[in-house]
């Protein structure tokens, strides 16, 4: 099982440049963390002033050791740094760790992190960091970090890849129920991007689901298909993505010198290839371990079992929040429970199985749950329950699980309404055991939410390959790559060319064409500048609806050439419909992204979109208008007949295959109203701008 990584991730020799017997260092540890991991490999400390430490030899440099070691671990302030580094190079090393922050006052032009970026490319050598806390290979015994850390056992199933060191260690270190089996701080990524590190985890047979905590993607296309690889194989990825915000983007970039990037982008990739985004550390790390020791899980919904009337109550109120679907239990279920309760108890989920208690209460509730967690409706069940006295657990509420998960062979928790303990025996055990612990009904609500999307994810069919026309691809590539913005006849005339229905419109520059245009297509008609400038024709009085006969259209002529000239465009009028909105933005990391949302005036005053990566087909089209806030518009309100969402859908899918077959062309794209019927959709306006490429 080789990989290109393998000098740096699984090196047979390590040399510890700045290994040092000074308590608590960089060098005390780095040297250190080699012994604690295992590391079954040779060692060589570096560093003139010492013989032996830790009961290695100590050789004075690089130069002197016995053979070139296939990982150099730097632990040597920044003023030493590039001096050292030259030597690496110079000795052959292919891979080093770095994670020092390579920042000096007072530097020169190029500063040291630049000057260290070229050599280390120049070299081709590969390279943990800069600005980063190093990396555990747990399964295969290397530990190159600089710090305490927590023990691991060989081999985990959890992947977690950071461009935080502290939202890495913050998470493996304080928790034993998430079995780490590769752990990295890509830091600055000065050679080694998180894709590279993802593909590595990809390949490890042990490895169940993958955490990545997010600030950019520095390899976009290398991170687009690691994402992909991870969908085929169907392993899970957890994502933490910072810069939500542009508060939060701004400080990425001082952080690790990245672009946090477009978060719409960002969601509409997530969704391409099922990822599960986490909105905090605790749904991060209860999420990994939820997909680590419960997935996969059944159709349906969940089941929860309490012994409270009011955390009952509460749960259904953070369900409906988290949009976790409970299940509506069948009438032979019911009937199950009501033999098993007692009679003030009601059976329903959620089940509140504790009243009288007595000396068969934990028989009750036991088989009350397994009743629940066979009901063909269940996917997965949870105890909520609060821990005992000091944080521990009770062993009936193990042995509950226990006895359903048999019963049933479906997943099931053990949730506390409050924080609890990830390093109990009990817990840890336990959750090592397929019956996890966890802490926080709010948090396990998100990781059922993120179960049960990948589950539905791994359901989707892969869309058809797309067709395009080719004469239509050349004509407009043509046409837009040198950066120009199309008129608006033209726009409309590419979206044909492309399949997607347009309003009739006809160019004139007199009254009498205009007429003459009006009169063959019937009236009522609009009238529309054509000037070439005019891209927000309404801001300007440049449109003219419902005109309704020949005197009514030559009056607006008149008055519409008097002020923003001859040029104009006759279009027929639409039927009547909910308007939508169909877009590209060009996104300097990903390239086209569409959006799909509500149109007319309330595209710019909700901004109620949803973003997808395109080529798409409709099923993905319609996940996108299922989540838009005014989706029960399109079902019909006030007696108003439902409009046809699935013309709109195959639309917006030939709109993706467009804006992929002439992405590298394409800026921007405005389709703004779409107008959705109730049979078809049809774009009524448009906007299109092209990208400058080079050499045209």
């Amino acid at each position: 099982m080789e990989h290109r990584l393998d000098p740096l991730l699984r090196p047979r020799s390590v040399a510890v440049v700045g290994a040092s017997a000074r308590v608590d260092s960089l060098g005390d540890w780095a040297l250190r963390n080699l012994g604690l991991g295992g590391f079954k490999g040779r060692v060589y400390p570096v560093n003139p002033n010492y013989d032996n430490l830790q009961g290695h030899r100590s050789f004075a440099s690089l130069a002197d050791l016995p053979e070139t070691p296939d990982c150099v671990i730097f632990a040597v302030g920044d003023h030493r740094i590039e001096s050292s580094l030259d030597e690496a190079i110079a000795a052959g090393v292919p891979a080093a760790v770095i994670q020092s922050t390579l920042y000096l006052d007072n530097d020169r032009e190029p500063p040291l992190r630049e000057r260290v970026r070229r050599k280390v490319r120049d070299a081709g050598m590969l390279v943990c960091g800069a600005n980063g806390m190093g990396f555990y290979n747990v399964r295969d015994h290397v530990w190159t970090c600089g710090f305490d850390s927590a023990s691991h056992t060989a081999p985990g199933n959890v992947a977690l890849i950071s461009h935080s060191g502290s939202g890495m260690s913050g998470i493996i270190d304080c928790d034993e129920r998430l079995r780490i089996n590769v752990a990295v701080s890509t830091g600055n990524e000065l050679s080694v991007t998180m894709d590279e590190y993802l593909d590595f985890a990809l390949e490890l047979p042990e490895t169940r689901a993958v955490g990545l905590f997010v600030e950019t993607a520095r390899n976009p296309e290398g991170f687009r298909a690691a994402l992909a690889k991870a969908a085929r194989r169907s392993i899970p990825i957890v994502a933490l993505k910072v810069g939500r915000t542009q508060k939060s983007a701004e400080l990425a970039v001082s952080h690790s010198g990245a672009m946090a990037g477009v978060d719409a982008t960002y969601e509409a990739l997530f969704d391409r290839y099922g990822v599960q985004r986490a909105r905090d550390q605790d749904e991060f790390a209860t999420m990994l371990i939820m997909f680590a020791e419960m997935f996969p899980v059944a159709p349906g919904g969940l089941v929860t079992l309490h012994d409270s009337g009011g955390e009952r109550q509460l749960l259904v109120d953070l369900a409906d929040d988290a949009g976790v679907p409970l299940t509506e239990l069948t009438p032979d279920t019911v009937n199950a429970l009501e033999d098993v309760l007692d009679p003030e108890l009601p059976a329903v989920n959620p089940l509140d199985a504790w009243s009288r208690g007595g000396p068969n209460a934990a028989e009750n509730i036991t088989r009350c749950l397994t009743l629940m967690m066979q009901d063909p409706g269940a996917a997965l069940g949870v105890v909520i329950h609060d821990r005992a006295p000091d944080g521990r657990i009770y062993e009936s509420y193990l042995a509950y699980m226990q006895r359903a998960r048999a019963d049933s062979a479906k997943p099931v928790a053990l949730v506390a309404a409050r924080q609890g303990t990830g390093h109990d025996r009990a817990v840890v055990s336990s959750t090592h055991a397929g019956f996890p612990v966890l802490d926080g009904v709010a948090q396990f609500l998100a990781g059922v939410r993120a179960l049960f999307a990948y589950r539905d994810f791994l359901l989707r069919e892969e869309p058809s390959p797309s067709v395009v026309g080719e004469k239509a691809v050349r004509q407009w590539r043509t046409k837009l790559a040198g950066g120009s913005t199309l008129s608006e006849f033209e726009a409309l005339e590419m979206l044909s060319d492309f399949g997607i229905d347009t309003s009739k419109c006809v160019l004139a520059n007199t009254a009498n064409a205009a007429v003459a245009a009006a009169s063959d297509m019937g009236y009522p008609v609009a009238l529309k500048t054509a000037g070439r400038d005019m891209l927000h024709k309404s801001e300007h009085g440049g449109v003219m609806l419902d005109i309704a006969d020949e005197p009514q259209l030559r009056n607006a002529y008149a008055d519409m050439a008097e002020r923003l000239g001859d040029d104009v465009l006759v279009a027929a009028m639409s039927a009547a419909g909910v308007e939508m909105l169909l877009g590209v933005k060009h996104d300097p990391q990903f390239g086209p992204v569409i959006l799909i949302g509500s149109g007319g005036v309330l595209a710019e005053t909700l901004g109620d979109v949803q973003f997808a990566l395109p080529p798409f087909d409709a099923a993905h089209a319609r996940r996108c208008v299922d989540r838009l806030q005014l989706r029960p518009l399109l079902d019909g309100v006030r007696g108003k007949a439902p409009v046809d969402i699935e013309a709109f859908c195959r639309m917006a899918a030939r709109f993706s295959e467009m804006a992929a077959a002439v992405a590298d062309v394409l800026a921007e794209v405005d389709v703004n109203p779409v107008i959705v019927q109730e049979h078809g959709a049809i774009a009524v306006d448009a906007l299109v701008t092209g990208q400058k490429t080079e050499g045209s």
